[in-house]
């Protein structure tokens, strides 16, 4: 099984969680709270009837994509293609591409999405190539609370990008001085690309590959990598797990996909408060991937993910209960929603990191590579899962469409009742 005989030096550990640090800031600003909202409000026309659905296009578009890609990459890690390398061409690629999110601007839905696609793909193939170096700088012990620090450590970068673009860059008034907001969104995408650049380089200068056998590749080989029903075949335990991850993942996904949506159009939060928000859920997720990677030590990966997926669907439920609940506790909504973000938080970090680190255990020395490149399938599946909340939104509301959220963590719970190895598995029993 996976799992080095052990830890590698600490300066690689450290190398490999930075570039968590580094790619949050994309997924952070991009995906989750700033260009969203902006781009849903500000670059889709105001008579437009579809509004939440073109930005549900860029996340299916590229989740698609990547459904594809992530197999093959993983194929070729196993037959001997540098992890490093390719981890360096998805990373140009994506901070470059982002950088040109600058020139876009109102009405230029099409070409916004297309830099989405680009971007959002290189950045989903980054996220299982430099989980596919776990197995590497880890042993099965602590596989886990390796996995929930870099994890943890990631929500540092998404804290520091965020106040860049929101506190440093971001600074008009988008009712007064509406030119001035919108430039200023669009040089936030220079600074992000530079951010993430900068901040991947101890990545790629600490963090050492260990030598794999060049093999001579058969021309249809990597096309097997796409066969899942053949994988799950080979590797039945992580499919029984990844089955469950498909669904709690899609919960996951749809908060950190349209929280920025959620906040602003649902709520009517501020720019300010969902500055808060952020904070709220950033140190909190911090805190919870490195005490719940703690915790993994002692009780297993399977009976923390089933906590994490308790605190998860009393947190959607919160989310979907806010107006009542905040005039039952003669609260404002946004200091209820903040509550709930804080609570939400906690789970966010966790159950990426115990997910990412149970497929480390899974994994089969040869096949390592695979095994990422298929959780980064199910990931992306979880995506499409997850990107159907706007289309709901759109065809009912969105306070409605959270009783869909709740429905992903319950069948992902129950589905996970049938990996009965896991806890063992986790302990490295």
């Amino acid at each position: 099984m996976a799992g080095a005989a052990k830890n590698a030096p600490k300066r690689q550990i450290f190398g490999w969680a930075m570039y968590d640090i580094a790619n949050q800031a994309y997924t952070t600003i991009i995906i989750s709270f700033v260009y969203s909202a902006f781009f849903v409000a500000y670059i889709v026309p105001v008579d437009s009837v579809w509004r939440d659905t073109y930005w549900s296009i860029a996340i299916i578009g590229s989740t698609l994509i990547a459904m594809v890609l992530s197999p093959i990459v993983g194929h070729y890690i196993d037959q001997g293609v540098s992890k490093k390398r390719l981890l360096l061409w998805s990373t140009l690629v994506c901070a470059i591409f982002t950088c040109f999110l600058y020139f876009v601007g109102p009405g230029d839905i099409w070409w916004g999405i297309a830099i989405i696609l680009i971007t959002n793909t290189a950045w989903m193939l980054g996220e299982a190539i430099i989980s596919a170096f776990l197995p590497d700088i880890s042993t099965r012990k602590n596989m886990g609370l390796i996995s929930g620090l870099g994890w943890g450590l990631g929500y540092l970068g998404g804290f520091v990008s965020m106040v860049m673009v929101s506190v440093m860059i971001i600074r008009a008034d988008p009712v007064t001085d509406t030119e001035a907001y919108i430039s200023q969104h669009q040089w936030s995408m220079i600074a992000i690309s530079i951010y993430f650049l900068l901040v991947a380089i101890p990545t790629f200068v600490l963090l050492k590959e260990k030598p794999r056998p060049v093999r001579k590749l058969a021309p249809s080989n990597w096309r097997q990598s796409l066969n899942l029903l053949n994988q799950q075949r080979l590797q039945p335990v992580l499919f029984r797990f990844f089955w469950a991850f498909l669904f709690y993942m899609a919960g996951v996904q749809t908060v950190i996909k349209f929280i920025g949506i959620y906040s602003t159009g649902e709520l009517g939060l501020s720019q300010t408060d969902l500055v808060a928000v952020f904070l709220a859920t950033q140190f909190s997720a911090l805190f919870g991937a490195i005490g719940f990677g703690v915790v993994e030590r002692f009780i297993g990966a399977r009976k923390v993910l089933f906590i994490v997926i308790g605190l998860w669907i009393i947190a959607i439920s919160g989310m979907y209960g806010i107006y009542d609940i905040a005039a039952w506790l003669d609260m404002s909504v946004r200091n209820v929603f903040l509550v709930i973000a804080l609570l939400a938080g906690t789970g966010i970090g966790s159950i990426q990191a115990s997910s990412r680190s149970l497929v480390g255990l899974l994994a089969t020395p040869e096949r390592d590579g695979s095994a990422f490149g298929l959780w980064g399938v199910f990931n992306r599946l979880a995506m499409l899962l997850a990107a159907t909340f706007g289309i709901a939104a759109d065809l009912l509301t969105r306070q409605s469409a959270l009783l869909l959220v709740i429905a992903f963590f319950v069948i992902g719970a129950i589905l996970l009742t049938r990996v009965n190895q896991l806890s063992a598995l986790s302990r490295g029993e």
